[in-house]
């Protein structure tokens, strides 16, 4: 599926609002987290192995999700309780390609300026209005950093699949840990007073 036929994914387009934090900033952020170059290299690797498991990858995923009642609650009607499966489809078709851009590695300001849209989404300030549903208005912040785990564990048996030694698995599976924590920490944007990011 080409990205422009995934509903609500809007990357690179002027519908995303400029970040509101520079380039450089987030690139200080990265050296705190130390990921360099070296990572975004092992992550473009990454990408060959990965790109033809995003279906296997997102069955993992939606799998964990659809089995914790409290995390799947934010993909139901408010109406009748009910899984909204509509919105459980579009959500996974910009997870898939999450996984795409992630492993792309391109640091550039769309991808920054995508990363405070993706934020919004899940917080009152945006949530359910890229898909015109009515699910709850908020995924609380205390499920957002745990979800680091499940998102990180998971990925190396398929990274594994690509053919390359532990090491270098290893290496992989470093760079797309640390990508996942700076993309939760600008995801976590919405839900931080004002001035304390």
């Amino acid at each position: 599926m080409s990205a422009h036929s995934i509903p609500g994914y809007t990357y690179g387009t002027d519908a995303v609002p400029p970040a509101p934090i520079a380039l450089g900033e987030f690139q200080q952020m990265a050296q705190v987290a130390l990921f360099g170059e070296e990572d975004v290299r092992y992550l473009r690797m990454a990408h060959e192995v990965l790109k033809d498991q995003v279906e296997e990858i997102l069955d993992v995923w939606y799998g964990f999700v659809g089995s914790v009642p409290h995390l799947l609650y934010y993909f139901t009607r408010t109406s009748d309780g009910q899984p909204d499966e509509t919105y459980l489809s579009r959500v996974r078709q910009r997870f898939g390609r999450w996984i795409l851009d992630t492993t792309r590695a391109e640091y550039d300001q769309a991808w920054l300026d995508y990363q405070f849209e993706i934020g919004r989404r899940h917080h009152r300030e945006k949530k359910n209005q890229t898909d015109g549903v009515d699910a709850p208005e908020i995924v609380p912040f205390r499920y957002m950093i745990p979800l680091i785990y499940p998102i990180v564990a998971t990925i190396r048996p398929f990274l594994a699949k690509g053919g390359h030694d532990s090491e270098t698995v290893e290496k992989m599976h470093q760079a797309w840990t640390k990508s996942v924590i700076l993309q939760l920490t600008l995801w976590s944007y919405p839900y931080v007073r004002e001035g304390d990011f």
